[in-house]
């Protein structure tokens, strides 16, 4: 029993370093904002009192009386770098892994297809050779019959695996 009472005594104790976790702004109606979440890109550094990991303001933090006036109300570029830019550097590396993907696979594609050509080529210069070496010809005809090729059949067969070789063979 005492085990239990202690163990919530602990985590009693242990809530309150939960709400330490909280962003603390001051947002462009002069309204203070707390939540769990950081505040948004538009908010400046200036206007941020809390951040987790720090009581009170962050350490970069300028003081308000440094400031003047004239760019109290304008937020810089460079105060809102530091949150953006671990975002930034994230989105732009899954943006360059992404592409690098696309393009593997679209090389990859491109090398199947060469691959395809060259056994093409391949092949219509066997094919070429055969019909061009005078060797009777046989081939099966529609009914199944194997028949040999005439001149004319020959000489078709020979254009249109010339047009193979000229589609296939470019270097």
């Amino acid at each position: 029993m005492k085990k239990h009472h202690t163990l919530l005594l602990a985590l009693v104790c242990a809530l309150p370093s939960l709400a330490w976790a909280q962003w603390q702004w001051v947002d462009k109606d002069g309204r203070k904002v707390f939540s769990d979440r950081a505040p948004p890109h538009d908010v400046p550094e200036k206007n941020i009192l809390k951040q987790p990991g720090y009581h009170g303001k962050p350490p970069s933090t300028p003081t308000p009386a440094a400031e003047t006036p004239a760019n109290a109300n304008a937020p810089t570029a460079a105060a809102s770098t530091p949150r953006a830019t671990a975002k930034d550097k994230e989105l732009e590396e899954r943006k360059a892994r992404a592409e690098a993907a696309e393009a593997a696979k679209q090389k990859a594609e491109e090398n199947k297809i060469a691959k395809q050509r060259a056994d093409n080529c391949t092949r219509a210069r066997n094919a070429q050779a055969t019909f061009e070496s005078g060797t009777p010809i046989r081939q099966t005809n529609a009914q199944g019959e194997r028949v040999f090729l005439d001149d004319a059949a020959r000489a078709a067969e020979l254009r249109r695996i010339q047009d193979i070789i000229n589609a296939d063979c470019k270097r």
